[in-house]
């Protein structure tokens, strides 16, 4: 029995066979009936300017497989839509929406979006699940540098605070550390490993009624919510009776 993936891959290359064929038929007719090649240069004329957008998204289709800017299984943000790659057929690619941070917090909505290929080629592409390894060459990786912030009182202690939020995070860059050790080659390790080695980034912001302790950590694309609560839920254990840290 034919898969679903297969049987799609057979339909798009039967499509560009016959729009091919199509096309090539129509610049073959004036070879053999000259009489008729004012026509065909207005209906090609004609044609091209009313399926111009389609004529584009059918050319980036194989713009997109080739340079694998975008693979199926991707998480990518085309201007503010976001979603994981599902399908990228000859005209459009289906994305399984994901909301976005004051929305839904990068979790799936269960909604599909179909975007023409040509705003791939046409807009900036955020590509979450690719990165450059030390090679210099594109690979897939699943890991992003995620921030979580945690608000204070001005009276809170926080060099103590910076320091509880340090501890929790470099055990959990180590554990991806070890992760992408055993996932990636030596040779080919992502960029953010040499970032990930020099330990947590903690900044502080103040404003006018709270101080805010920032930590960067490193995680996978669709368990980052799950990190950060875990992190979160770890730091208020910390400071349970601890009179110095009061979170605002």
């Amino acid at each position: 029995m034919i898969s679903s993936g297969l049987k799609t891959q057979i339909q798009d290359i039967l499509v560009s066979l016959l729009i091919i064929g199509v096309i090539a038929s129509i610049l073959a007719i004036p070879f053999f009936r000259p009489e008729l090649s004012i026509y065909i240069t207005i209906i090609a004329l004609g044609a091209s300017v009313a399926l111009q957008k389609y004529i584009a998204s059918f050319a980036a289709h194989f713009v997109i497989r080739r340079s694998s800017a975008v693979d199926v299984g991707d998480r990518i943000m085309i201007g503010h839509i976001k979603g994981d790659v599902r399908h990228i057929g000859l005209f459009h690619i289906i994305l399984d929406e994901v909301g976005d941070d004051d929305k839904m917090g990068g979790e799936l909505t269960g909604r599909l979006l179909h975007i023409p290929n040509l705003l791939v080629l046409d807009q900036p592409v955020r590509n979450y699940s690719k990165d450059y390894s030390t090679r210099d060459q594109l690979i897939t990786c699943d890991y992003i540098f995620d921030e979580i912030r945690i608000p204070l009182t001005t009276d809170s202690d926080v060099t103590k605070a910076a320091q509880i939020l340090s501890d929790l995070l470099r055990v959990e860059n180590a554990a991806f550390a070890r992760q992408a050790m055993e996932t990636f080659s030596e040779d080919d390790l992502p960029n953010f490993f040499h970032d990930l080695q020099s330990g947590p980034k903690i900044t502080i912001h103040i404003d006018e009624e709270r101080i805010w302790i920032n930590g960067r950590f490193v995680t996978t694309i669709k368990t980052r919510n799950d990190l950060k609560t875990k992190i979160s839920l770890e730091f208020i254990e910390r400071i349970r009776g601890d009179g110095s840290i009061h979170l605002k």
